[in-house]
């Protein structure tokens, strides 16, 4: 079975639509989300109209913020603080990567925590691994989001996570071993890593690897959610972490790419920025 992340995300921003009717209704006015981006990068302006996009279904108000490649680096960081003082935004999200000459880690240190909507400050990552209420990253959210579809009971399996990236990797890891999931973290450079691979009942796939997992690497009947995002050198296309058509008749449930993980990304996206603006309405 496919799991349709744009059939899945479709409903969930039908559900947070509704939502936003509501909290109108509640407090007179609705969450807004600033986004800033910087420089001219393709897959970046991309990705900033599919949020703007996902911003007007959802029925609540962006803003988009467009700064030249050159910009310096005290210039993003002063708008940063100008939006973190100003009581109509709710989110703020700094569209990634940056240009070489700013520190990006400074960038998302600069963000109130508050407003944290990509959930990359380190007091919210903190508070992930402490077990306290913070606001869940994106893409592991999404993806957890994509397994409880399957209707799948995460409790006492085996989980292998391919990656080890702050924004996808290590929370991955820590969702599911939140769910009582009994979790490895794996990478590139892992030994055996097929051996490590072939036992998992989940298996996430976000190494930034074109096809890197094979249908040997896989469970008879596990579920295999493909994170990565890349360019097929031969084809232009794109594709994921996972050979899907190898993998596709051996898993039980498996993300496709594009159409799998992305849009769930952008839509827990959203779902994020009304939690920081139920959390400032209620203070």
């Amino acid at each position: 079975m496919i799991i349709d992340g744009k059939e899945l995300s479709a409903r969930i921003k039908q559900e947070l639509a509704a939502q936003v009717v509501s909290l109108k209704e509640k407090y007179g006015r609705v969450p807004s989300l600033v986004v800033i981006l910087v420089g001219e990068n393709p897959a970046s302006q991309s990705y900033v109209r599919g949020k703007i996009k996902a911003c007007a279904e959802c029925g609540f108000d962006s803003t988009l913020i467009t700064m030249p490649e050159s910009v310096s680096e005290a210039e993003l960081l002063a708008e940063i603080e100008r939006l973190n003082g100003d009581e109509a935004v709710d989110g703020i999200l700094v569209q990634l990567p940056l240009p070489k000459h700013i520190d990006e880690e400074k960038v998302i240190d600069a963000i109130a925590l508050e407003k944290d909507v990509d959930g990359f400050h380190p007091l919210n990552v903190a508070n992930l691994w402490l077990g306290k209420p913070c606001i869940l990253p994106c893409t592991p959210k999404g993806v957890m989001r994509m397994i409880q579809e399957c209707g799948f009971e995460v409790s006492g399996c085996n989980a292998v996570v391919v990656g080890r990236s702050n924004i996808v990797g290590k929370p991955m890891a820590k969702l599911l071993l939140d769910a009582n999931a009994t979790v490895t973290i794996a990478h590139s450079r892992t030994k055996n890593l097929a051996e490590v691979t072939s036992k998992a009942d989940i298996l996430i796939a976000a190494v930034g690897r074109p096809r890197m997992i094979t249908a040997e690497m896989v469970k008879e009947g596990a579920i295999v959610i493909d994170v990565g995002v890349n360019r097929d050198a031969a084809t232009g296309k794109l594709c994921g972490d996972v050979d899907f058509e190898a993998v596709k008749d051996k898993a039980a449930h498996i993300t496709q790419v594009p159409g799998g993980v992305g849009p769930m990304t952008i839509t827990m996206l959203m779902g994020n920025t009304i939690e920081c603006f139920e959390r400032k309405m209620n203070k």
